[in-house]
Order: C-alpha cells, then structure tokens, then sequence
C-alpha cells in the first residue's frame, strides 16, 4: 500500500495591534498573507511562526486557529509538468511581537500592513480572499472548507461549515 501525499501547509494572518494586516507580495501570487509548506518534523505552530519570519521580517506568535482547508485539485506546478497533490492548510490568527519589515529575495519581494478593512482590496487570489474572508467572519467556531482551484483560478467552494 502507498502512503498518500498532501502538502501541509500553515498561514498566518497577523495583526499589528493597531488594526493593521500583515501582507507579502509573493512573486507569482500577488499579495498574500505570510504561509507556507511545513518542514519534515516540524509542527504548525513553529512552522507558520517560520514562515512569517521568512517572509517579512515580523517575529509573530500564535493566536488561535481559524480555518482548516483542504485543496482537493491535483493540476501542474509552474514548470506544466510536475503534478501538485492534495493541500491541507492551516491558517491561523496571529500576533506580532518584534522584528521589522523587511523582505527575503526567496520568500517575498514586499511586504507592508494593511488596514485590515483594507485588506480584500489587496489580495487578488480568490482562494486567498475566501480564507481571509474566513478570519474577518470568525466567530470562535474553526472553519472547515474544502475547494478544488490551481492557485491563480476561480473557487469550486465544495463544502464550508464551522466545527
């Protein structure tokens, strides 16, 4: 019997304390809130704690989990022949507690706050703005949604609930 392969991944939405967003500019996504795939070992919390590290220069802490999503569409990474499997993703409400701005030439080639009203005017993925949709609407119950899209096309919302 195979193991099946997913890519776990965790993303965090950080606030400044001030009712401002954090969000990179990804070189093939646009503007984003920081994420990214877990490391061998490595559990989400460190990893998405990572990630925002890497990507702008904010050292955050954890909050609370928002969402869980599945990406249920197999489709072709950037070089149109090797296939991307199933995601599962994390995304986390977060809290910046040092660091400064600045960006990584691997990870992001911007970064900025955001007013977080603002935020949706920003961010062009739409599965990107359906998750951060999930955060500006989270009421203590954890979202649940599955989509099938590649990254940069349109959402096929398969099922979203709360848990």
């Amino acid at each position: 019997m195979a193991f099946p392969t997913h890519i776990v991944s965790a993303g965090g939405i950080v606030e400044d304390g001030e009712g401002n967003i954090l969000l990179v500019k990804a070189r093939d996504d646009g503007w984003v809130y920081p994420g990214g795939i877990t490391e061998i070992g490595e559990n989400l919390i460190d990893g998405v704690i990572r990630e925002i590290e890497e990507e702008s220069g904010i050292v955050a802490s954890v909050s609370h989990l928002i969402s869980v999503v599945s990406n249920t569409a197999i489709h072709k990474w950037h070089d149109g022949v090797t296939d991307v499997p199933t995601k599962v993703m994390f995304d986390f409400a977060c809290k910046a507690v040092g660091g400064e701005l600045a960006v990584s030439t691997e990870e992001s080639i911007e970064c900025r706050w955001v007013p977080k009203e603002r935020v949706l005017d920003w961010i062009t993925l739409p599965a990107i703005r359906m998750r951060y949709e999930a955060y500006l609407s989270f009421n203590g119950a954890v979202n649940y949604i599955e989509y099938v899209t590649e990254t940069t096309s349109a959402c096929n919302v398969r099922l979203q609930r709360h848990v």
